[in-house]
């Protein structure tokens, strides 16, 4: 089994905190969102994962190889692939067809999920959906009363269906996908200038291949700071007893932790309440502060601060009267 992880956009409704990192190393719950998205599908994949292989941007060697330790992690092969234009999801997966064999499972990496299922490799294809109460707002499946997938809706002005397609799918014959890829590539196929995946699923299911619906029970998106906090808070109520996230060594003076919470290492907290559902990264100082609902990164300085509902990078300092604010990594904010 390969994972294959498109993970090149510019994650613009996330800035400013994706001008210095990509969107899918913003951390949740003190993990990068793409470490969360891989663990999560190794879970239910039910067999061995021997390979994930990354497709990025130009994010530098630190981040090659920190996603390369991920997959390390996983007791995979790690493979970084790149994209140097944004032509489409069909063409983002191209870009890692070298490693596009056998059964293969493909996650695009803005978003998470929870699900309680180990993963049916016996089938052709699952299309991973889950129900939403405006499917007008996504692309959605019909299914027929065996349970195989009949048609792909775009955003949908009549209703359809509930189940939205959440971005992770499963193949069978990860080769007959890259061959339906390079068909798409090939023959120029696009809509609004890109080459989209449900081009090729269609293909394939003219073709007679049958897909299957996997419903998950949580799907949570990190396109923007308020549904980024959001699925913190979410995250850390579901591994709350699974994962240890305050760590030994955090510094209380005076001050108060209620959980959930992820406070990271060499975290020091000075007459401050802080929860719950905040993450708070390594090394990162907070001083008279009551602080809800935020996600803090490493190495920051927040003083005198009654905050919630916000998101600050690494290395920012922030004090004075501001209640729900985003700032960017090395930022200064006082007032």
């Amino acid at each position: 089994m390969k994972i294959i992880v498109p993970m090149a956009g510019r994650g613009s409704r996330l800035r400013p905190h994706t001008l210095t990192i990509p969107k899918p190393l913003i951390p949740i719950a003190g993990k990068p969102i793409v470490q969360r998205l891989v663990e999560d599908i190794v879970k239910v994949c039910g067999q061995k994962v021997d390979e994930i292989a990354f497709i990025i941007g130009d994010f530098g060697k630190e981040t090659e190889d920190h996603l390369k330790r991920v997959a390390e992690g996983l007791g995979a092969k790690g493979s970084i692939y790149y994209q140097d234009e944004p032509l489409g999801t069909a063409h983002a997966i191209m870009c890692a067809k070298e490693s596009m064999t056998g059964p293969v499972v493909v996650a695009f990496a803005d978003t998470l999920f929870r699900a309680d299922f180990t993963l049916d490799t016996s089938v052709e294809g699952v299309i991973w959906t889950k129900s939403v109460e405006d499917p007008s707002a996504f692309g959605v499946v019909k299914f027929d009363e065996e349970g195989y997938i009949t048609d792909f809706v775009e955003k949908p002005k009549e209703f359809v269906s509930d189940l939205a397609i959440i971005g992770i799918y499963f193949f069978k014959d990860g080769d007959n996908l890259r061959d339906e890829l390079q068909y798409l590539l090939d023959n120029k196929i696009m809509d609004r200038g890109e080459y989209q995946l449900t081009d090729a699923l269609e293909n394939m299911k003219q073709k007679g291949i049958k897909f299957k619906p996997g419903k998950v029970d949580e799907w949570m998106d990190c396109g923007n700071k308020d549904v980024t906090v959001d699925t913190n808070n979410r995250i850390l109520g579901f591994v709350q007893n699974e994962e240890q996230l305050i760590s030994d060594d955090v510094v209380l003076e005076n001050s108060e932790i209620i959980e959930p919470c992820y406070i990271g290492k060499g975290v020091v907290l000075r007459n401050s309440t802080i929860g719950p559902n905040v993450s708070v990264g390594n090394g990162t100082v907070i001083e008279d502060c009551k602080i809800t609902t935020t996600i803090i990164q490493e190495d920051s300085q927040v003083s005198n601060m009654n905050l919630e509902n916000s998101m600050i990078g690494n290395k920012a300092v922030l004090n004075g009267n501001f209640k729900s604010i985003s700032l960017g990594d090395y930022c200064r904010l006082e007032g």
